[in-house]
């Protein structure tokens, strides 16, 4: 029987500020990047003091190889980075000289994007040499994923409705990514496209596909928007509407509390510890406008069961493969 291990992928994240230009780099595939912008990055890192992804990350896989275990399969959850230590080629080299045959991977963003899965995969697949890979495309709509948003904003929504004496609405928001990346193409002439299919990029559909359900799990809730935050400085447009805008929008139609729930991150990082919880609020606070946002996933159970559950599905994929196939380093694609 393959040796079999699981990998999570997240996006890496700098031990401290003084790493930034060098994290950059590595974001934008080494292309210059303004002196402004890197200072403005070091700034936000200082004003939160540590992003923690990389640590939940490891959390997050420790929980998962825990449920696994009591689910009897009793195999290694590996955590690899694109953009930061511990990167996923190390990891995934590192895999192979444990002996690992055949691998479940899954991306820690749940929304399938040729900018943030279509990346990861490459990467996986780079350093896979014999190694089978079962990679989980997307899992936008997974009911435990919307389950475990929603046990984060209940409580809180149910706090500030008491406050207020009336349903208080609600914002969901996922990371915007360059307009550009999300657009049909033709096939590439280097390669094939980075997401299954020939269609547009899934992402924005993936996004809020995922804050339609979470909605759905508390039909107490009156308003729900939706908005793409953290656009880049890179030229071109950026997927929207951006928060900033809806915020203003919001404060027109007389909202004076607002509940933000991040629904593409499933943990602590800058953009949820600075973007939101720094500018938003302040930008908010401006438009005379309270807001507030759930706790974020990171060690959540339901979370970790989601994951685990999509492992056990890959891993199952790789066990039911003919015996032809084993070896031949196959990708099998799951939506």
């Amino acid at each position: 029987m393959a040796k079999q291990a699981v990998l999570l992928l997240a996006h890496g994240t700098p031990e401290s500020a003084g790493q930034i230009p060098e994290y950059l780099r590595n974001v934008v595939s080494g292309r210059p990047m303004p002196q402004a912008v890197i200072e403005e990055i070091q700034h936000r890192y200082a004003l939160i003091g540590h992003s923690p992804l990389t640590e939940i990350t490891l959390e997050q896989a420790r929980g998962v190889e825990t449920v696994l275990a009591e689910r009897g399969v009793a195999i290694p959850v590996y955590v690899g980075m694109r953009n930061w230590r511990p990167y996923i080629a190390d990891v995934v080299r590192g895999m192979r000289a444990d002996g690992v045959e055949e691998a479940a991977v899954i991306c820690m963003a749940p929304q399938n994007s040729r900018t943030s899965v279509g990346l990861y995969r490459r990467a996986v697949l780079a350093e896979a040499a014999g190694m089978r890979i079962d990679f989980t495309e997307s899992w936008a709509d997974h009911r435990l994923l919307a389950e475990a948003f929603a046990e984060r904003l209940r409580p809180l929504h149910a706090r500030l409705s008491t406050e207020t004496g009336a349903p208080v609405p609600v914002l969901f928001t996922a990371h915007s990514v360059p307009t550009r990346t999300v657009q049909a193409a033709a096939e590439l002439e280097t390669g094939p496209r980075l997401w299954p299919g020939t269609g547009a990029d899934p992402y924005e559909a993936d996004a809020r596909r995922t804050a339609e359900l979470v909605a759905a799990c508390l039909p107490e809730i009156p308003r729900w928007w939706f908005a793409f935050q953290s656009q880049g400085a890179s030229g071109g447009p950026w997927l929207g509407p951006s928060v900033e805008e809806t915020l203003k929008a919001i404060a027109a139609q007389g909202v004076t509390i607002l509940i933000l729930q991040p629904i593409g991150f499933l943990c602590d990082h800058v953009e949820i510890l600075y973007d939101v919880d720094h500018l938003f609020r302040e930008v908010a606070a401006g438009l005379g406008v309270r807001l507030e946002r759930p706790e974020s996933l990171n060690a959540s159970p339901t979370l970790t069961r989601a994951v685990a559950e999509l492992a056990m599905q890959g891993l199952d994929r790789l066990k039911g493969r003919d015996e032809d196939n084993r070896g031949g380093g196959a990708l099998l694609e799951t939506r």
